[in-house]
């Protein structure tokens, strides 16, 4: 084997070892503690060793191995250790197996499970010549695969130096240098997430202790939780715990040194392990059973007969006490049907789910036509920003009318007490629009990182998900690339295609879209949701980096996130204190507010004692001796139910807005992208809308005229003096619904021209206005361009 003890692979056999080609016997592998020194040689041969013959197992108290001359009997870490008393010897299977000059060279009941007694006699021999490289005694009988690395080890010190041994074809080990790593892509951010099989944390980092799940992006596990699962499922069970591959995860598993023994799993081979099965659930679980012989009580045929969850099987009820009319009824217990409420699929819930087609127009009921009769109110304030004349105002600065600072009520961003003075809301605004603007340039510095190149999403607007997800999941597509949209079933091609307007109206119909998904839960501020279908499909991390891309590339914010999961994501699931109105499943509400408003310690342990298997699920029992437990109780609830319960789709959420640096500008600015993300965009009003478009002509037209009438327009049309509203004005003129957290680019102008009507060039978020004598003139075209062009639009 050469000084350090390497043979070729081609003098090893690869089958039939312990529990890899033999089914008959088992063997695992993890940790354990240095053990004494190595004693080489320690175990002596007798003539009758070369017999070849089935031999006896008999346990003798701390016996040394042969090979690495330790007594650890631990089987997990260095695989079953075994004593022959007829030939002397004691041996682990891990350190025989993984010798670098034996093989397995006689049948199956011969020697040691097909080792021969000379062989194993020749190896030891060999080995005491050799010097381990870690801890510098005699008896390293493996040695590196590496041709150029002369490194040997005995097996306990190459586990302990973290070598990699792997258990496949010709058993090959591989030195601390020269072992196999998993590579972590440049472009995939780092950070922690949860182990999938302890639920401990894990960081993001492969290493010998921590592996990555090579079918499921975003899955780490702990080595020695892979090496214990591995051992308990056997080759035949043992898969990813999220998406369940088998084939490539167990390639990858073996490759970096798990060995998954070929054995039925070990709950298979329990005695009895499945007598349970053959009972069926007989126990009424209503909260007022009105069965006077007790909850226990079956009577078939009759209205005490017990009917079993449809679902689970593992709940059942009286027929009385449910209401139910006959046997035949289906009746769901109140676990399975919050399930089915979270997914979507409870009849009760109408929430949409997003593997269904969603037919929502973009043009909403900004395009409706309104009655004649009552000319509908601008969503804006109600209150009059042009006290003063327009023409005074502009005389100095025909610019955005920046300098104007009168307050603007109604914003959707902060309810306003009563009390609040004009010049406090006026200051509050003034913060709002430091905020906005902030959040603006943070996200023009990301989009700094779009090229030119151009990626096309195809898009069917009546089933906007399923599209936009085949779309990000492209082979070409990248978030650095410019986006182009393609409405698939737009009948007039030419004119909504080529323009930022189909842009923004696609991330409109995606932000709604997820809005009423069910990847959240909750009324207005929503949370994550627990959809475990959306978890195998990764679809929390798609849906983080379909909201990232929106911002970053002048599409809407999502606007309906609530403070909890904002502050999740910015400052961590550990540093966040959740509320009772995070709770959005109403039944998990209804037990938190009885707990909480317990008047007396008899109500409050009577309370815990209905509800015992709900708080041991969710691991939250604990001793309630005063009244003022069950603050206690209550976090341990909240945090539970709100945080703990979708750390993992959290964590891959958070991984989605990393697309871009989106993630990270959020937490250096938490406090501006809270009134993007949290909020939905400030209702527009007609100093807005004064504000965002900037006054050009040509030199022969009377630009403070055209200003006058521009501006006493939008007064009227802010105080439902008009057929159209402030948001078809936007809309006319760019093509979105409202203003963008990017902000427009390029930025919208006006431009007073000798034309007959108003013209929207979208293209260029400029809006055409025509000269006219009067100011009945100029409105009257406005709202007959508009009007009728939004409509036709929408038809």
């Amino acid at each position: 084997g050469g000084a350090g003890g390497w043979l070729a692979p081609s003098f090893r056999r690869g089958g039939g070892c312990w529990g890899l080609n033999r089914p008959s016997v088992s063997a695992g592998g993890s940790a354990s503690g240095r053990p004494p020194e190595p004693v080489v040689g320690g175990a002596a041969f007798g003539p009758e060793e070369l017999r070849m013959s089935k031999t006896k197992n008999i346990d003798i108290q701390s016996p040394s191995c042969v090979l690495c001359g330790r007594t650890d009997d631990c089987p997990e870490k260095y695989g079953e250790k075994r004593t022959y008393v007829e030939y002397n010897l004691t041996v682990h299977y891990y350190c025989l197996l993984m010798s670098s000059g034996i093989w397995q060279r006689g049948e199956e009941d011969e020697g040691v499970d097909g080792f021969l007694i000379m062989d194993i006699r020749k190896e030891v021999n060999r080995a005491a010549k050799l010097k381990c490289n870690i801890c510098k005694k005699k008896g390293a009988s493996i040695g590196c695969v590496d041709p150029k690395c002369k490194r040997s080890y005995h097996f306990p010190c190459g586990i302990q130096k973290e070598c990699i041994f792997q258990f496949m074809e010709d058993f090959r080990s591989y030195c601390w240098e020269h072992k196999p790593v998993q590579k972590l892509p440049d472009q995939e951010s780092r950070g922690t997430s949860q182990c999938t099989i302890c639920l401990d944390l894990v960081e993001q980092l492969p290493t010998y202790t921590v592996l990555k799940s090579p079918c499921c992006k975003n899955t780490w596990f702990h080595r020695e939780c892979l090496q214990y699962q591995a051992l308990s499922a056997g080759i035949f069970f043992f898969r990813c715990t999220v998406c369940n591959n088998k084939d490539k995860f167990q390639k990858e598993m073996l490759r970096m040194g798990i060995h998954i023994p070929e054995k039925d799993a070990s709950w298979e081979l329990e005695e009895n392990a499945y007598q349970d099965l053959l009972q069926c659930y007989q126990h009424c679980d209503i909260k007022r059973c009105l069965c006077k012989k007790g909850r226990d009580y079956n009577e078939p045929d009759s209205k005490w007969e017990i009917k079993r969850c449809q679902c689970c099987g593992s709940r059942g009820t009286h027929l009385a006490c449910s209401s139910l009319k006959s046997w035949e009824q289906n009746w769901e217990c109140m676990e399975c049907r919050s399930i089915f409420a979270k997914s979507g699929n409870y009849s009760k819930q109408k929430k949409r789910s997003l593997a269904t087609s969603e037919k929502t127009d973009g043009t909403m009921c900004l395009l409706e036509e309104p009655s004649p009769k009552c000319p509908r109110q601008s969503c804006g304030s109600q209150r009059n920003f042009l006290l003063q004349s327009p023409k005074i105002m502009c005389q100095n600065s025909l610019s955005p009318c920046s300098h104007l600072e009168l307050p603007a009520c109604n914003r959707v961003t902060m309810s306003l007490s009563p009390l609040m003075s004009d010049r406090n809301w006026s200051q509050r605004k003034k913060h709002l629009r430091r905020q906005r603007m902030e959040v603006s340039n943070v996200l023009k510095e990301l989009k700094l990182q779009v090229n030119t190149k151009t990626t096309r999403l195809n898009i069917n607007t009546e089933n906007i998900w399923n599209s936009a997800l085949k779309g990000f999941r492209q082979r070409n597509f990248s978030p650095t690339n410019t986006i182009e949209i393609k409405f698939t079933n737009c009948k007039n091609r030419s004119k909504t295609n080529n323009s930022a307007a189909s842009k923004h109206r696609f991330f409109q119909l995606l932000m709604l879209h997820l809005q009423n998904s069910s990847l959240f839960e909750g009324s207005s501020a929503k949370n994550l949701s627990l959809d475990f279908q959306a978890v195998k499909e990764n679809l929390y991390f798609e849906a983080g980096k379909m909201i990232a891309v929106s911002l970053v590339h002048g599409g809407p914010s999502p606007g309906f996130f609530s403070k909890t999961l904002f502050n999740c994501l910015v400052y961590g699931p550990e540093n966040v204190k959740p509320a009772l109105e995070d709770v959005a499943d109403v039944d998990v509400a209804q037990t938190i507010k009885m707990i909480k408003y317990a008047n007396s310690l008899s109500s409050l342990q009577s309370t815990i004692h209905e509800c015992y298997e709900f708080l041991a699920a969710a691991g939250c029992l604990r001793p309630i001796t005063a009244l003022c437990d069950k603050n206690m109780l209550v976090n341990d609830i909240l945090i539970h139910h709100v945080i703990k319960r979708i750390i993992s789709p959290l964590e891959s959420f958070r991984q989605g807005l990393k697309t871009l640096g989106v993630l990270e500008k959020m937490q250096m600015h938490p406090e501006a992208f809270f009134t993007v993300l949290c909020h939905k965009p400030e209702r527009l009003s007609a100093e807005t809308i004064c504000d965002l478009f900037t006054i050009h002509s040509s030199p022969d037209v009377n630009k403070v005229e055209g200003a006058d009438f521009w501006m006493g327009y939008l007064q009227d049309v802010e105080s439902g003096e008009s057929v159209v509203t402030l948001e078809d004005i936007l809309l006319f003129a760019t093509g979105s619904f409202s203003i963008p957290p990017i902000g427009f680019d390029p930025e919208p102008t006006i431009k007073f021209l000798h034309i007959r009507y108003p013209v929207g060039n979208r293209l260029l978020n400029c809006l055409e206005l025509p000269i006219t004598q009067t100011y009945e003139q100029f409105k009257k075209k406005m709202e007959f361009t508009i009007r009728n062009t939004l409509r036709v639009e929408k038809e």
